[in-house]
């Protein structure tokens, strides 16, 4: 009997093609981690650039002009050196001053979203509500908070007086953009929950607050840059010798135009801070909104 050999057979294209895709793409991932990190460097290289273009034609302006009220950068350096390590006219420290005004911003901002989202989603989802008590609620939100500080030094005192002001400006903010979101959430998510049997709990813990989150967060940071408004002008009016605004108001007074802009240069930084940190929280928790590009 004749015996049949069985002659291997070659590799198929699609194997072979897989075998040797596997090297390239273990080369190619280094590629994409050191682009990944180019493309993270890349805004950080660009904001260095924008401030030192920045500091430079502010140095050339202060030159030119060569007047003591229009202070160069190497001025506003020397202040900010004298005030870290002196403090004040009167003895404060630069970090006492910066800490009390950080204090009052997040006593009242932290009040004005606890209230202002929670009642944000009471007005989205009964509009009935707020059409019955628009009349008492918009006017409010049209009074400047600055327009409070007479009535706010003579009912309240200390840290209650500054977080009363910081609430009303960045309470509104909050509870309009909660509430405007809550009118996007789509019908048909809310049916098809409510139809595989999610009750009115469960609609509003899993479908309505995740969708109006994104506003939420847009909200806390525009009432963050109120916030910061209304305690500079707060302590400008008085009643206080902490606080950055006060600081500002002294040497205001003495003409050190130097000292002055040093405390805004502080409130700007701790403000940019602040809303880094919202920022980062909103690309952590919707991550899908920041890889969409054009």
């Amino acid at each position: 009997m004749s015996t049949i050999r069985e002659t291997p057979m070659p590799p198929s294209n699609a194997s072979a093609d897989a075998n040797s895709g596997v090297p390239e793409r273990r080369a190619r991932e280094p590629r994409r981690g050191r682009s990944m990190l180019v493309r993270s460097m890349h805004p950080v290289a660009l904001n260095a650039v924008a401030l030192a273009v920045f500091l430079l034609v502010w140095h050339a302006i202060a030159v030119a002009v060569g007047s003591p009220f229009l202070p160069g950068p190497w001025q506003i350096a020397q202040a900010f050196m004298r005030l870290a390590q002196h403090g004040d006219t009167q003895g404060t420290s630069l970090l006492t001053h910066a800490w009390a005004s950080l204090e009052r911003v997040l006593a009242g901002f932290c009040a004005g979203v606890a209230l202002g989202i929670p009642l944000g989603l009471l007005m989205g989802l009964y509009p009935g509500a707020y059409g019955a008590t628009r009349s008492v609620i918009e006017p409010f939100r049209f009074i400047p908070p600055i327009a409070w500080i007479p009535l706010a030094i003579i009912l309240f005192s200390g840290l209650t007086r500054y977080a009363f002001l910081i609430f009303l400006s960045a309470f509104f903010p909050v509870f309009t953009s909660t509430a405007v979101g809550v009118r996007r959430v789509e019908p048909l998510h809310r049916k098809v929950a409510r139809v595989y049997g999610g009750g009115k709990l469960y609609v509003l813990t899993h479908v309505v607050i995740p969708t109006v989150l994104p506003d939420i967060l847009g909200g806390m940071r525009v009432a963050m840059g109120a916030a910061w408004l209304t305690i500079v002008a707060a302590e400008l009016a008085g009643g206080t010798n902490e606080g950055l605004g006060r600081m500002m108001v002294n040497y205001a007074e003495l003409l050190k135009i130097s000292e002055i802009v040093v405390g805004m240069i502080i409130i700007g930084a701790i403000g940019f801070a602040l809303n880094e940190i919202l920022l980062l929280v909103e690309k952590r928790l919707f991550r899908w909104r920041w890889q969409v590009s054009l």
